[in-house]
């Protein structure tokens, strides 16, 4: 039996670059196994399961990379949330994800998704060391955040620093996923890298900015809003709008749609 996969582009430029991302909405007799092989066949970042067979409830939602299966990721949930609206779910929703639920709101390409969920803060102090064997230079300041996985945080001192990174990506396969950032004013640049996910470098990774959110109210800013770009450096020009304050993080941006495959 074949099946379609909309294959979405999330947090685009314009309606340039963003993140691919398959949406699969039919999930008739697939098991785990099956959706982690089509997530794998796939190659996206991240390719999103949405189950919306009971009207009553929220959909819900898996997300799997081309190696596992992930309890929260930024972009599919944005994906998501745009598919439910295309297919008559409302302009606003709730969607359940491994985490918890998160709220949407679609405006046409445009879609925002309101999450707070819990963040921990890890202790790794070999974290600056980690990024020299890596063939990075010493950042300024690294933080450690569980969402619930571990994501390294690590600052620079100008964009042109962080869009000359070229890490060995073999001395990171340790860590889930790492975030390397620069800020000016309400401008930051970010890439992030996961190579133990199978993904070398994300083109736009709303969980990261999740982190960011995070980090900086750390930094004492309990609310703020800034505008992520990323993917430069890959071709693919990404935007997210990230916004947070005592009732949670925001993270928006456009979604074109591609294409819709028939899965074998």
């Amino acid at each position: 039996m074949s099946r379609p996969c909309h294959v979405l582009r999330v947090f685009t430029r314009g309606s340039s670059g963003g993140n691919h991302l398959g949406v699969v909405t039919d999930l008739t007799d697939l098991t785990p196994t099956d959706m982690q092989a089509i997530a794998t066949d796939l190659g996206f970042s991240e390719t999103v399961f949405i189950d919306r067979a009971d009207a009553d409830i929220d959909a819900t939602v898996r997300i799997f990379t081309p190696m596992s299966e992930l309890p929260f990721a930024g972009h599919p949930l944005v994906g998501a949330a745009w598919m439910l609206s295309s297919l008559g779910a409302g302009e606003m929703g709730r969607i359940n994800a491994e985490v918890g639920p998160v709220e949407y709101a679609v405006n046409g390409a445009s879609v925002t998704v309101r999450c707070d969920i819990p963040i921990s803060t890890v202790v790794r102090d070999s974290i600056p060391e980690a990024f020299m064997a890596a063939g990075m230079p010493k950042p300024i300041a690294t933080r450690v955040l569980g969402l619930p996985k571990e994501y390294v945080i690590a600052e620079y001192a100008s964009f042109d620093a962080v869009s000359a990174l070229d890490p060995d990506l073999d001395v990171l396969l340790e860590h889930f996923g790492v975030l390397c950032f620069a800020r000016d004013g309400s401008k930051v640049k970010s890439r992030f890298f996961v190579p133990g996910e199978g993904i070398p470098e994300d083109p736009a990774t709303g969980s990261a900015a999740v982190a960011l959110a995070r980090e900086f109210t750390l930094r004492g800013e309990t609310d703020g809003s800034v505008t992520v770009t990323q993917g430069d450096e890959m071709g693919h020009p990404s935007t997210i709008e990230l916004s947070w304050n005592a009732e949670g993080t925001t993270i928006g941006g456009t979604v074109v749609r591609d294409e819709v495959r028939l899965l074998p």
